[in-house]
């Protein structure tokens, strides 16, 4: 067992877990510590608590301190030396002629390395790009590519709900989504309904999803003859979400929408 907290370092990216040593780090604290690609500044989002060596990569990175305001103020100017290097970046690829779309900048706490995030359709031979602007800041330049999917995370949104875009807002990780849960939600299969502003199928069909597969547990499967206040019917539909089944009832020949409670199966 280990004891760790999760720390993220931005609003809605992945938790880490990494050794508090002796600290007295407490949740919504702002903390420095050490990962793999340097010194960074994140936010605890988990408060100490004993782990599993399976959830956690070993060697485990440590807290160094407790972030103060000194800590805060260089990640604000790092945003804005990040703004004014994503300037500099654009015309670069302007320069090169390069096929790629600049996304966001960003500098480690240290100012060790700094990430270009970009999207591109192929592949992008950026290397001359890397050596114009490592001669320009003079510290280690990484260009990443990332998906489409990542760029929503990153530049954020409102979604065909009309609210944020979860990616940007809470959601951590990105899961496979597939068109068999917009079948088994009744939704319409139209690429427009049912696809988020990257592109993609919505990532609220897989989180809904398995909500939905409960709900159809309890409601009788299309095919179905049951029984009804109103008679005898036959079951041509659900809507898992209201807890209802559209049933077509003999007597009347006419499909009505009924609550679950009122229809038995024979």
């Amino acid at each position: 067992m280990y004891s760790v907290v999760g720390v993220r370092f931005k609003k809605a990216g992945k938790t880490y877990y990494f050794d508090p040593l002796d600290l007295p780090v407490e949740k919504e604290n702002c903390v420095i510590v050490e990962t793999a690609r340097g010194i960074e500044y994140g936010k605890v989002v988990v408060g100490k608590k004993e782990v599993n060596d399976s959830d956690v990569v070993l060697p485990l990175k440590k807290v160094i301190r407790i972030a103060g305001d000194d800590d805060a103020l260089v990640v604000e100017e790092n945003k804005l030396a990040a703004k004014d290097a994503f300037g500099t970046c654009l015309n670069k690829i302007k320069d090169h002629g390069l096929k790629m779309k600049l996304v966001d900048v960003e500098f480690t706490f240290d100012r060790n390395k700094i990430i270009f995030y970009f999207t591109a359709e192929g592949r992008v031979d950026f290397r001359e790009l890397v050596k114009d602007l490592a001669s320009i800041f003079r510290t280690r330049i990484e260009l990443r590519q990332i998906g489409v999917r990542d760029e929503a995370k990153m530049l954020g949104g409102i979604g065909p709900c009309g609210r944020i875009l979860c990616c940007s807002s809470w959601l951590g990780d990105f899961e496979p989504v597939s068109i068999k849960m917009a079948k088994d939600q009744s939704l319409s299969l139209n690429p427009t309904k049912i696809s988020g502003l990257c592109g993609r199928l919505m990532c609220c069909l897989k989180f809904e999803h398995d909500n939905y597969e409960s709900m159809k547990e309890e409601l009788p499967q299309v095919g179905k003859m049951v029984v009804t206040s109103l008679g005898e019917g036959k079951v041509v539909g659900v809507n898992a979400g209201h807890r209802t089944v559209h049933v077509q009832l003999f007597e009347i020949s006419k499909v009505k929408e009924l609550p679950m409670d009122d229809v038995v199966v024979k």
